[in-house]
């Protein structure tokens, strides 16, 4: 049996060292488990997993999401939250990283998406961060980090996949992700700010009052967006699934009919990427379930319960092995992959330590996303490279610091489970 679970992830290993997409190289690997084994499976294993695997209600809400964040991505909402935030962080110094890092934040309210916060706040921020003076790898830097603040401010669909195969509330895993996000964007601020005091980048002018009150009412349809969706699902008005077509539709009124910034050849961009990013999310999704499946098989999470009690019976001495781990996992699996293949497998671990699994669900989230910023699948990074026109090696050597405050980050939020469960245990009372 132990030949055989190594044989399925030396497979993985090499599928992703041949630049397979994660997807197929999942699949692969799953195959390679069916048919090397001592107990060899149905040929039909596969398919059945993945038919059974999309056959999930909570799933719904994906593609939902991910619409209305393309919408909001080729419209002008990202501009006009761009000026919220020059009024409200650009005076203090190294203000232009700020502006990123705060816009990236409401912006992640909206899309959901790592990439695609980068893309959008990111193509506007890294030239403009040049003019002003700033060096091109810390802008780049600053601005591939802060994207990954897109994953962690619900709504996000890394949070409504964990809670689809740990089964806990999605709108409870949506209010928990809150204050961790802000947290981890106050944690990139502060990073920034020694780095800009360091190099000498100056401040910039402090925005009147007027000037703050005009954005705020410019920006105003932008900032509804997560009110509307969090206050539906955790008033009880709709479900998660329900919520990401109200955002749709809000999108589309509030980019088509008052800003008017859509058109014909906009709606098809964004019906392309919208297709094509749920076809990779879907195909990931299928195959890291039949992987997880086929582990299970294997007796793979009985295995790895008692391997990591063997280190320590201690919580915190365990969740601090399992960010490691999940780091590691992040340099070469993409996130949605981690959370897929190794939530079933450390469910079991999780709940013998009685960790809180929504607590467990937003550490989780946190530190996979690191993975967005670390070689060789770091996507953030390609993205951020296509911007700056950077080489990857000195963007990934600029991203460190980054890397390293999240790090810290994840590891005070997985201590101080307050910071994650204090907004979900308000809302409950």
């Amino acid at each position: 049996m132990e030949m055989t679970i190594g044989a399925i992830f030396i497979s993985l290993a090499i599928f992703l060292g041949l630049s397979i997409p994660i997807g197929i190289a999942i699949g692969l690997s799953v195959l390679v488990g069916m048919f090397i084994g001592e107990q060899q499976m149905q040929s039909a294993f596969l398919m059945q997993k993945m038919i059974s695997s999309l056959d999930l209600f909570p799933l719904m809400a994906v593609p939902f999401f991910i619409l209305a964040g393309e919408i909001m991505q080729k419209g002008e909402m990202a501009q006009r939250l761009l000026a919220v935030s020059r009024c409200l962080v650009g005076h203090i110094t190294g203000g232009m990283a700020h502006i990123s890092i705060l816009t990236c934040m409401f912006y992640g309210a909206l899309s959901g998406s790592s990439p695609a916060t980068v893309a959008a706040v990111g193509g506007v921020m890294i030239p403009s961060m040049e003019k002003e003076g700033y060096d091109k790898p810390f802008s780049t830097a600053v601005n591939t980090a802060a994207g990954c603040l897109g994953v962690m401010i619900p709504p996000s669909v890394p949070l409504i996949i964990y809670g689809t195969v740990a089964g806990v509330s999605v709108g409870d895993l949506f209010m928990a992700g809150v204050i961790p996000g802000v947290f981890v964007g106050l944690c990139l601020m502060l990073t920034s700010y020694i780095i800009a005091k360091r190099k000498g980048y100056a401040a910039g002018n402090r925005a009147s009052l007027k000037e703050l009150f005009h954005s705020l009412n410019e920006a105003k349809y932008a900032l509804f967006v997560p009110v509307i969706v969090l206050g539906g699902i955790y008033g009880g008005l709709t479900t998660p699934t329900e919520a990401g077509v109200i955002a749709v539709i809000y999108a589309l009124l509030a980019e088509g009919l008052i800003h008017k910034s859509l058109n014909w050849d906009k709606g098809y961009e964004i019906i392309r990427g919208t297709v094509l990013t749920n076809s990779s999310i879907f195909l990931v999704v299928a195959t890291a379930t039949a992987f997880g499946q086929i582990l299970m098989f294997y007796n793979v999470p009985d295995l790895m319960v008692s391997t990591l009690t063997e280190f320590s019976t201690n919580k915190y001495v365990f969740i601090t092995i399992i960010i490691v781990l999940l780091l590691i996992m992040g340099t070469f699996m993409d996130a949605l992959a981690n959370i897929l293949i190794l939530t079933p497998l450390l469910l079991p671990v999780v709940q013998k330590f009685d960790f809180n699994l929504v607590h467990f669900g937003i550490i989780m989230i946190v530190t996979v996303s690191i993975g967005f910023l670390t070689p060789p699948v770091g996507v953030n990074l390609f993205v951020g490279c296509g911007i700056s026109k950077l080489r990857i090696e000195t963007l990934s050597y600029a991203v460190l610091p980054f890397v390293f405050a999240m790090s810290m980050a994840a590891l005070l939020l997985a201590f101080i489970p307050q910071i994650s469960l204090w907004l979900p245990t308000l809302m409950t009372k």
